[in-house]
């Protein structure tokens, strides 16, 4: 106990003086050179105002209440004597709580600072404090050790990160944007993930376009990419394409790219303009950009223009990964395709879908000549949110025979291929499984086959799905999720015709979708319970 005491005491001597002095400090002295009515620490009271006094109304001054241990300054009145005097005492007051403050040392942060007011003498210094992105406001005092370089052997990892600037060997990948007016700004960077989409006007002249920057291929390309943020591993800008538009906005694809087109001025033209680019970049699941490509496309500007409009755009795909058109983000969009796909042979491992061609779920597409043998292979991607119907007309002769026709008009129905699951959004992922809902089946016969008729023909005449969806989320921002899409088909019985006789039989097909949404219901949330558990020792050794 002797050397936890000479411990404490050696501490306190060690902590800075006290800012404030609270045998100085007065809150209730409002009245200046006069003594306000039971404010026991009004230095302008005499014994006989104090013997006036019933209470004192600030018994107890201290300084920051948030400080572990602080002087108080304690007032009280004497009643027993005659006259009645003001006792006061100073006591050393400490804080119980485990999340005080041990000491106040900065105390620039005590008062208030007028801001320094730059002038031609100080800018420059001012500059170089604040001018950059990022300062700190402490004092240079508290920098420790802010001089030793780090271990050669430290083991740092530089990667991208969703939003981080693309960096190049010289500044960023630019990625020019209208800022405060349409006028484009070349100081807009290219985030990392961020798919970006931009329109501008750049001003231009025929007489010096050769000489503006942004209006050659060699702006956009002769900048190296750095692979990952802050190491010297760069990826060259490569030209994925060309393409030429003509004064009349007829567009051509060349051929080569492997050679760039500068502006040149011909007569009252200048050729080779750049009036879009499009950068497609690949990188790794670990954040490390692997190849970088840029399209674009090249136009020509007359005399009399003043200005042309460029338009920008970037993209970002994985390695070893193929890029799937989404639907929504996250839930369906209304007009845009609803994705389908299969489930693999040796499902659930790997646990992902295989999506078609397209990801799209189809039905029949509807031809001019409404003949159904034509119109096999041509289908029509089913939008969300649309009611259609489509259909065709099948001529049935004595000669047809059943199986094959069966098969046919199944194949006029379904397709080729007629996926097994759809996505319940608009962006949901292979690997996600769970995001994935399976397709119902459902068959239904026009006509009741009796025993009679069993070796009858059946064939199938229509296929109708529907797609019920709800909205999922937040009422302010509902998003639309697929919750059971079902495929019913529809056959009939084909007797056998007689011989030179024909038949014309209508082949339909339809979607329909149905809002499953349950009403919105007020909720109120409940007081949180608090259940404050510590262990039993605590306090210890001070309890």
């Amino acid at each position: 106990p002797t050397d936890a005491s000479d411990a404490a005491q050696a501490q306190a001597r060690s902590l800075p003086a006290p800012v404030t002095d609270v045998a100085r400090l007065c809150v209730c002295d409002l009245l200046v050179a006069q003594c306000d009515t039971n404010c026991c620490c009004d230095p302008d009271c005499s014994p006989e105002d104090f013997s006036l006094f019933t209470t004192c109304s600030v018994p107890v001054v201290t300084g920051d209440s948030h400080l572990c241990s602080q002087k108080a300054a304690v007032y009280s009145l004497d009643v027993e004597a005659n006259p009645p005097e003001m006792i006061f005492k100073l006591i050393d007051q400490v804080n119980p709580s485990i999340f005080c403050i041990h000491a106040t040392n900065y105390k620039q942060a005590l008062y208030l600072r007028s801001p320094e007011m730059p002038t031609p003498e100080n800018f420059d210094e001012l500059l170089n404090k604040f001018g950059s992105s990022a300062f700190s406001a402490e004092p240079e005092s508290w920098n420790v050790d802010t001089e030793v370089p780090n271990p050669p052997d430290a083991n740092e990892t530089y990667r991208y990160e969703y939003g981080v600037p693309i960096q190049t060997e010289d500044a960023f990948l630019r990625l020019p944007s209208p800022v405060v007016s349409s006028w484009c700004s070349d100081a807009n960077p290219a985030g990392f993930l961020v798919n970006q989409a931009t329109k501008c006007i750049r001003p231009v002249s025929v007489e010096n376009c050769d000489s503006i920057p942004a209006l050659s291929m060699l702006f956009y390309t002769n900048s190296s990419i750095l692979a990952v943020s802050e190491f010297v591993f760069q990826v060259n800008v490569s030209v994925q394409s060309i393409v030429v538009q003509s004064l009349n906005g007829m567009r051509t694809l060349l051929k080569g790219n492997d050679v760039l087109r500068l502006p040149v001025i011909l007569d009252e033209l200048c050729l080779n303009v750049v009036l879009g680019v499009s950068y497609h970049i690949t990188y790794t699941d670990t954040g490390e950009i692997t190849a970088a490509a840029a399209a674009f496309v090249l136009g020509a500007i007359t005399r009399e223009e003043l200005s042309v409009q460029q338009s920008f755009q970037i993209s970002f795909t994985q390695v070893n990964t193929k890029p799937v058109p989404l639907s929504g983000n996250p839930g369906y969009v209304v007009g845009l395709p609803v994705r389908a796909g299969f489930r693999p042979q040796e499902y659930p491992f790997p646990a992902e879908f295989v999506t078609d061609k397209h990801s799209q779920l189809t039905i029949l597409h509807s031809t001019s000549s409404q003949d159904c043998l034509a119109a096999q292979g041509a289908r029509a991607p089913v939008l969300f949110g649309y009611n259609m119907m489509s259909g065709c007309k099948l001529r049935i002769t004595a000669a047809m025979e059943c199986q094959p026709l069966a098969q046919t008009l199944l194949d006029v129905l379904k397709g080729q291929s007629f996926p097994e699951y759809v996505a319940s959004f608009g962006n949901s992922q292979a690997q996600d499984v769970l995001d994935w809902v399976p397709i119902t089946h459902l068959h239904i016969s026009e006509q009741r086959v009796s025993a009679s008729l069993q070796s009858s023909c059946q064939i199938p005449v229509s296929l109708g799905i529907e797609v019920k969806w709800t909205k999922y989320g937040s009422l302010v921002n509902p998003q639309a999720r697929i919750v059971n899409v079902t495929a019913t088909l529809t056959t009939t019985t084909l007797r056998q015709l007689p011989s030179g006789r024909e038949r014309i039989i209508p082949v339909t097909s339809s979607v329909v979708f149905t809002d499953v949404s349950a009403p919105a219901e007020p909720g109120y949330k409940a007081w949180p319970t608090i259940n404050i558990k510590l262990p039993f020792d605590f306090f210890y050794p001070f309890v």
